[in-house]
């Protein structure tokens, strides 16, 4: 119930955050055909006015509904005792009007629901985003999250077991927990590597391999990417069974968290049990955008099977969200391909956002902090970094107290 609550309560706050960016392309035209919606065209013919392209170069609500009922169809078209009434039917724009709306009567070989919208609005800023601001962004953030810790490591160094090595070794993870991780975690570096490499793929990779290479290497890529998500997902679960027990928040955690873990000082060593408050927070961030990042892949893996964002906003609209920030009510109807093009921005951003947390989890396992990889490579540890960094648990475990510093 936590770990609902928790995911449903980031996943509200970062869908608002993510229609936020791209809602001027979800909200640049109004097809209501209520009175508010209402403009007077009789000065132009019934054409667009100035009012209409001043409001779309400031990315503001148009109203269009004299294009979408203008479609050419039978109920509004010229019919033919009247004049031009018997010279075709519909003009082209009237055609193109149709056909983007949806009401032109066409015949397809494949008669899907997304096959029917043969002209969708949204596309091209899709793509201006991704190509645009969520790759720097999100390259930015794994750049200066990677420069940090670099930073942290010439300033604070590799944090030390104070007392040294004692040669005694005390059992940390079992072989059922290590497996559990590895899976996982094996599974998302290579997730990460295939994804990043499909978005920078075009500027990183084709003016250095041609474009007939790394047409190759994508379909491959695209390939592995999709079914390694499946492993990926059944580690996720493996562990969350394994150590939601462990990571139940207490007051142990206050204390930690008020000298930062011992992490910026050396020789301070607050008490913690079997996992810290570091190892929770990055416990918990691992289910939330775990589970996130699962269900919208689930989402482009069977692409118009689960679609999730109109129920999604049409739940923020009720409770207020919008109106809380002053802002516009998010749109409750999308088209099949706007969902799709939410979905993939929703897994990228989230994607960026685990990698950025993956990096400082793997920094301190490895090269930051002396004893911890074995932890999870070995599955045994030495006690004094037992006694050192997880105090609590060693006595738990053991039953002999922990030799505490005099700063904890």
């Amino acid at each position: 119930m936590i770990a609902k609550s928790i995911s449903k309560t980031v996943s509200t706050a970062l869908v608002f955050l993510l229609l936020n960016m791209v809602s001027p392309v979800l909200a640049q035209e109004d097809n209501s055909t209520g009175p508010a919606a209402a403009i007077d065209r009789s000065a132009t013919g019934g054409a667009q006015t100035l009012e209409d392209v001043l409001a779309r170069q400031a990315n503001a609500k148009v109203d269009s509904s004299f294009r979408s009922q203008n479609d050419g169809s039978d109920a509004v078209g010229a019919v033919t005792t009247n004049q031009l009434g018997t010279l075709g039917g519909a003009s082209d724009p009237q055609l193109w009007r149709a056909l983007r709306y949806g009401s032109a009567d066409i015949t397809l070989s494949t008669r899907t629901p997304e096959s029917l919208e043969i002209i969708q609005d949204t596309g091209m800023t899709w793509l201006a985003f991704r190509a645009g601001p969520l790759r720097e962004y999100g390259g930015s953030a794994l750049l200066g999250v990677t420069a940090l810790l670099v930073l942290f490591y010439l300033v604070r160094g590799r944090i030390m077991i104070d007392s040294g090595l004692s040669g005694q070794k005390i059992t940390r993870f079992k072989a059922v927990e290590r497996f559990g991780h590895w899976l996982m975690a094996g599974a998302f570096v290579i997730l990460g590597l295939t994804g990043l490499l499909q978005l920078f793929g075009r500027v990183a990779l084709i003016p250095l391999i041609g474009h007939e290479f790394y047409a190759s290497y994508a379909t491959i890529g695209k390939w592995i990417h999709n079914n390694f998500a499946w492993p990926f997902m059944i580690g996720l679960v493996w562990i969350t069974v394994c150590w939601i027990a462990h990571n139940i928040p207490n007051r142990d955690d206050l204390k930690w968290l008020m000298v930062g873990g011992g992490l910026f000082t050396k020789g301070v060593h607050p008490p913690a049990r079997k996992f810290n408050a570091g190892q929770k927070l990055i416990f918990w961030a691992v289910v939330v955008l775990g589970l996130s990042i699962s269900v919208s892949g689930l989402s482009l893996l069977f692409p118009y099977k689960l679609e999730l964002f109109a129920s999604s906003f049409a739940h923020i609209n009720s409770l207020g969200l919008p109106w809380l920030l002053g802002v516009d009510p998010l749109p409750e109807q999308l088209t099949h391909h706007a969902e799709m093009q939410l979905a993939q921005v929703w897994h990228t951003i989230i994607a960026f956002v685990f990698m950025a947390i993956a990096l400082a989890h793997i920094y301190i396992g490895s090269v930051g902090m002396q004893g911890a990889f074995a932890a999870m490579g070995e599955g045994e540890v030495d006690e004094n970094w037992a006694k050192e960094h997880h105090s609590i648990w060693y006595t738990d475990v053991t039953g002999k107290p922990a030799d505490h510093h005099p700063n904890e």
